[in-house]
């Protein structure tokens, strides 16, 4: 679900509400040093006209700004098309406010009402209680100031409930696997493994839908590489430093003494630097056949005895009945068992240098889980160990964070929300989604036929495999009403200033959220996914794909082509990828093709070997480029259908499509690694050879275009 979030979060940073009605106010306080202001998520008027009317008044504010025939615009061009660019901008880096906030502020309609009715209130029923917890939740992460001031007292408060600690001096030595079992129940921290719930791949084929507990290695604190040769883990030696750096600040942070702390820091990245040496890459282990092996609670506990495997389940998946012959689905045994022998070597040691560094283990990992709820100086340890590793990644604002942990316990009122807020408008949605998702469809069968074929074949299982699946947009009939949610969040309580305690919380909502996975007879429909995938025969398009700002039925279709319709293609391209990289030259020569265009004008040829691509750069190149392909040719398609579609300032619609598309931003695309160049230049290899272009949107560099040939 995160991931989803942070997909639609990166797509802009500006926190601008799509509908003219839905304007954030600005505020008075200066810019520097402020950031941006947190979108007033529960003051937002919900907007009562029709689709067609919003683009209509849109319409009308556009066309006089940008109207082509002004004398002023003919004469200053370029500041024109700037402004049309920052127009298209607009509409597509729609923020927070209009991709995920759309989905709660909902929140603020049912409690603006009850302010309507102040004075009658004693006639009026309460709103909804898990929206009103939700909201307090949010407001709670917002509230910075109350974090700083409660400072480390939270979670050592929460130390002295676990039962003490050996570094501050007052431990119970409580035992081991008592502990872990109340960290996997209440607090989502597994420190030694990881759990997950899904579907042996194995069983899939035949439709069974039964889904297993599946445990792999866990995600270690101490940065760990992977050695080619030895074939092992092991710690990267030249960040042990800042790595010890950033242990003995957390400690400091919690009040230990300074003359203890060291025995500590380096007996718990003793024993994190044996765990890594056990641990190894997800290529590696599926090379070795170690994913999806299947075995009883009883036979993993002969394997690995440290760990209380069923009490250690049970308390995770409580309140689930599970028992010792229930079969489980492990993705690294061989970390597992030596796992088990490192952690019973640690429990037996006995010399006073060593005492508790497991249960030490155990609670720097709960530090690591509970993080987000700390004061500033624990994130600030955080981040200045990410520069030093060379990683570092740009903070979020403040109030994208707490969206994106408000989703993390409250989804289920989230989801309950954007389908009361798009129930309206749900049929112009459903059309055009559904249309752009036939059309894309269709120009992904017709461009398989043009591909090269190593044989006949070869093009006939691809096919037959492709024409099996049937597209479809999938939405949920099954929301939760008011009354379910205020029941399934009536033990949660929230308070205004007290955001640990409410992230505790949500974590052990996520936690029992899981749990419910493993009874859950189908697939619960994530209406918040922007990620189509396979079920079986059938190609599924959550709705959460076709929220602003990806897509907006009053968006004039190209817009919503050259966006939502390259992303459509790109995904099915990516699932369908293995079976067309085997059978068909196509993805290398089309790679190398571009990638040459590339070189062409930017004027990089001929500079050596150094600009060669990887098999994993050709394949994402072939992928972006088909699929800008085939959003282009579906287009076309609907535009036969649809000939007066709409237009913003005169443009021709090609110009808008390949504007659109020029926009997209991809940083959350988990292919994005592998792309050698920006997708927008794939305009310039897709219009080199085409009559569909305008001239403008011609290669800039004139003296090179005859070299360029179509890929």
């Amino acid at each position: 679900m995160q991931k989803t979030t942070i997909h639609l979060l990166r797509m802009s940073e500006t926190p601008i509400e799509l509908e003219p009605r839905l304007s954030v106010q600005p505020s008075s306080q200066p810019e520097s040093g402020r950031g941006l202001q947190p979108p007033p998520l529960f003051q937002l008027p919900l907007p009562t006209q029709d689709p067609s009317d919003t683009h209509q008044q849109m319409q009308l504010q556009l066309e006089p700004q940008l109207s082509e025939s002004n004398p002023e615009h003919q004469q200053q061009a370029k500041p024109a098309w700037i402004n049309r660019r920052r127009l298209i901008r607009l509409l597509l880096g729609f923020s927070l406010c209009s991709a995920i906030l759309g989905l709660v502020y909902y929140m603020h309609y049912n409690h603006q009402n009850s302010n309507i009715q102040a004075g009658k209130e004693s006639n009026t029923r309460p709103g909804s209680t898990a929206v009103q917890k939700a909201k307090g939740f949010y407001h709670s992460c917002l509230d910075t100031k109350s974090i700083e001031t409660a400072g480390a007292e939270p979670f050592l408060a929460l130390i002295q409930k676990l039962g003490g600690w050996a570094v501050s001096g007052q431990w119970n030595r409580t035992d081991f696997n008592s502990t872990l079992r109340l960290l996997m129940r209440d607090y989502a921290t597994f420190p030694f493994f990881n759990l997950y719930v899904g579907k042996d791949p194995n069983e899939i084929a035949r439709g069974t839908t039964r889904r297993y507990i599946q445990i792999d290695q866990p995600d270690l604190l101490i940065p760990i590489e992977w050695n080619s040769k030895t074939l092992k883990s092991q710690a990267k030696t030249r960040t042990l430093r800042p790595f010890l750096a950033s242990c003995e600040r957390y400690l400091a942070l919690l009040g230990a003494p300074p003359g203890s702390s060291m025995i500590h820091v380096g007996t718990f990245i003793s024993l994190s630097s044996e765990l890594a040496v056990a641990a190894a890459p997800l290529d590696f282990r599926l090379s070795k056949g170690q994913l999806y092996q299947r075995m009883t609670i009883r036979e993993l506990q002969k394997q690995a005895p440290a760990i209380d495997w069923l009490g250690c389940l049970q308390a995770a998946f409580h309140p689930l009945p599970l028992i010792e012959d229930d079969h489980v689905l492990l993705h690294n045994l061989p970390y597992i068992v030596q796992m088990s022998r490192i952690v019973g070597k640690w429990l037996n040691k006995h010399e006073p240098s060593s005492s508790g560094p497991v249960h030490t283990y155990m609670i720097l990992s709960l530090l690591h889980t509970l993080m987000p709820a700390l004061d500033s100086r624990f994130s600030e340890t955080a981040k200045n160990l990410s520069m030093a590793l060379g990683d570092a990644e740009e903070v979020a604002d403040r109030w994208k964070h707490c969206v994106l942990e408000t989703e993390r316990g409250f989804d289920l009122v989230l989801t309950h929300l954007l389908s009361k807020r798009t129930a309206h408008r749900e049929i112009f949605i459903v059309q055009q989604a559904e249309e752009i998702i036939q059309n894309i469809f269709t120009s992904f069968k017709s461009k398989l036929h043009e591909l090269k074929w190593t044989d006949q074949k070869s093009l006939q299982f691809v096919m037959k495999k492709v024409q099996s699946l049937i597209p479809r947009l999938w939405t949920t009939k099954e929301i939760s009403s008011e009354a379910e949610l205020d029941l399934l969040f009536s033990k949660v309580t929230v308070g205004t200033n007290s955001f640990f305690s409410n992230y505790v919380q949500s974590l052990s909502l996520w936690q029992k959220r899981r749990g419910q996975l493993l009874t859950e007879k189908a697939e619960a429909a994530d209406i918040l996914s922007v990620t189509p995938f396979l079920l079986g025969d059938e190609l599924l398009f959550p709705m959460g794909m076709f929220i602003p700002p990806l897509f907006h039925p009053t968006y004039p279709r190209a817009m919503n082509y050259g966006v939502m319709g390259f992303l459509i293609a790109k995904d099915i391209l990516h699932l369908i990828l293995p079976d067309v990289y085997s059978h068909s030259e196509m993805v290398h020569a089309v790679g190398e093709c571009v990638w040459a265009h590339y070189l062409t004008v930017t004027e990089k040829a001929g500079r050596g070997g150094e600009f060669s691509l990887s098999a994993a750069q050709q394949q994402e190149l072939w992928v972006q480029y088909s699929a800008l392909q085939i959003a282009v040719q579906a287009y076309h398609q609907s535009l036969k259908n649809h000939p007066n579609d709409t237009s913003i300032s005169g443009l021709s619609h090609t110009r808008l499509f390949l504007t659109s598309f020029s926009q997209v931003n991809c940083d959350s695309d988990p292919y994005s690694k592998f792309m050698p160049l920006e997708p927008s230049f794939l305009i310039t290899v897709i219009c080199a050879k085409s009559d569909l272009c305008p001239t403008s949107l011609q290669c800039p560099n004139k003296t090179q275009q005859h070299s360029l040939q179509t890929c």
